[in-house]
């Protein structure tokens, strides 16, 4: 593997040096600059992973030198080294965009440590960026899309466990994409070149199941005039996608875990084990712990299938990802029908927001396929959308006010909507602020700014 390249940025030859040996015999690929000006032009030739930066330097200052760096090459990671008496600069730095900073004289062990770590950040941005990527173009990403914090997190322990053979359980309701974070797993994978075969467990009658998932020999059972290869043999070398795996027979599932453990099965009347190369990844949207409790899972099959457990969110727990979700999903149902002119105007976008979405994205993309197909006009409009959408609230996060000519004050507006989320939920400042999404420290400090004290059931308003 080609070594991380790291550019120190100097204007102190020697200390530009001595940094430049420490990191080459870390194993990084390690190159200098003498001030701002040569460090960009190195960056736009050399495109480093990482940039140690001196924080004073002559001409283009380390400040400078970071912010043009998060400007123009958001993919490189910036560290700051800092005299001790600048520390406080070099905080202010941190919150520009700067990964970390180091304080003067430069302490080996404490270098290596913050590099090591900017570097293995650097790493799984790109594995994240990868994963999306395959989202995108293979798999159809508008089924995964947003910015979420519960989804990115998800999406991080995707890309960094794709990279290995550990056995994977999804969980999450039905239509929350599944099988397309699967998918991108082994995409992302060194097996990527390999099959991916699906099985729904739920899916295939109870008896013809062992047959389909491990195939049989000829003459096994009546009917059976010819070898048969099952799902697991046809996905050697590759992934096994378990999906719904909370359905499977209860005597299959110790063949399975034989399958986990020791890497053969056993088709229907052969007469010795096969070994087999598989990856597993299992789905489900019901919780095996209860299956456990029932007796209709076995717990050591749970265990070896949960190493790496990925809980996708159901949509109404992202709610701020639905804009962007009904706008990816628009655009894919335009295209698909040829409709290219047919628009969906913002403010219809509000009602999305409202609903809980019980299937949700599958049950969204029906929703925006039907609007797109049924529309008349250039246009999807408000009577076009189904009653529960269209009688819901609009989300709070999109109200439209409308402003007065003569202007307004926003602090009576801020002083008004306080006092009247406290007077709601009867002084209760953590549901005051939570209503107002805000942190009840912060409602606290604009109480007080305010004067708003709960007195016989009314506040005092001060200035």
């Amino acid at each position: 593997m080609k070594p991380k390249s790291i550019l120190v940025v100097d204007d102190d030859e020697s200390l530009r040096r001595i940094t430049q040996l420490q990191l080459e015999e870390a194993g990084y690929s390690a190159t200098t600059a003498a001030d701002g000006h040569e460090a960009l032009r190195r960056i736009e030739e050399d495109a480093p992973a990482l940039v140690i930066t001196d924080l004073k330097m002559p001409g283009i200052s380390g400040l400078d030198l970071l912010k043009q760096v998060r400007q123009q090459y958001p993919q490189t990671a910036v560290v700051l080294v800092t005299a001790f008496g600048t520390v406080q600069t070099a905080v202010a730095a941190m919150k520009a965009g700067a990964y970390d900073y180091i304080t003067k004289p430069i302490d080996y062990e404490e270098l290596m440590l913050v590099v090591n770590r900017a570097v293995a950040h650097q790493q799984l941005i790109e594995e994240v960026r990868s994963l999306r990527l395959s989202l995108d173009q293979k798999y159809g990403f508008e089924s995964i899309t947003g910015q979420s914090k519960v989804l990115l997190h998800v999406l991080e322990m995707a890309a960094r466990v794709a990279q290995r053979d550990s056995t994977v359980l999804i969980r999450g309701e039905t239509g929350t994409g599944k099988e397309l974070l699967a998918r991108a797993i082994h995409q992302n994978s060194r097996r990527k070149d390999q099959p991916f075969v699906t099985i729904n467990c739920g899916a295939i009658p109870k008896d013809l199941m062992e047959s389909e998932l491990f195939g049989h020999a000829k003459g096994s059972f009546t009917g059976a005039f010819a070898p048969k290869r099952g799902k697991v043999e046809s996905a050697d070398g590759g992934t096994l996608f378990l999906d719904e795996i909370g359905e499977l027979p209860v005597e299959l599932q110790v063949k399975l875990l034989r399958l986990i453990q020791q890497g053969e099965i056993e088709k229907v009347g052969a007469p010795a084990p096969l070994k087999v190369d598989v990856r597993i990844i299992a789905a489900t949207h019901r919780n095996l712990q209860n299956l456990i409790e029932d007796g209709a899972f076995r717990e050591d099959l749970y265990y070896r299938l949960a190493v790496i457990p990925l809980e996708l969110p159901p949509l109404r727990e992202r709610s701020e990802d639905i804009p962007e979700l009904v706008q990816s999903l628009f655009i894919k149902a335009r295209q698909k029908h040829n409709l290219p002119d047919l628009r969906l105007p913002a403010q219809l976008v509000a009602y999305f927001s409202g609903y809980r979405w019980p299937g949700n994205v599958r049950e969204l993309e029906n929703i925006i396929e039907r609007l797109t197909v049924l529309s008349v006009g250039d246009e999807i409009r408000l009577s076009d959308l189904p009653d529960f959408l269209r009688l819901e609230k609009p989300s709070s996060d999109s109200v439209h006010f409308e402003l007065p000519p003569q202007g307004v004050s926003l602090e009576a507006m801020e002083k008004e909507l306080i006092l009247q989320a406290l007077r709601k939920f009867d002084w209760n400042q953590t549901k005051a602020a939570a209503f107002l999404d805000l942190s009840r420290r912060t409602l606290i400090y604009r109480m007080e700014k305010y004067g708003f004290h709960k007195d016989a059931g009314e506040p005092s308003a001060g200035s």
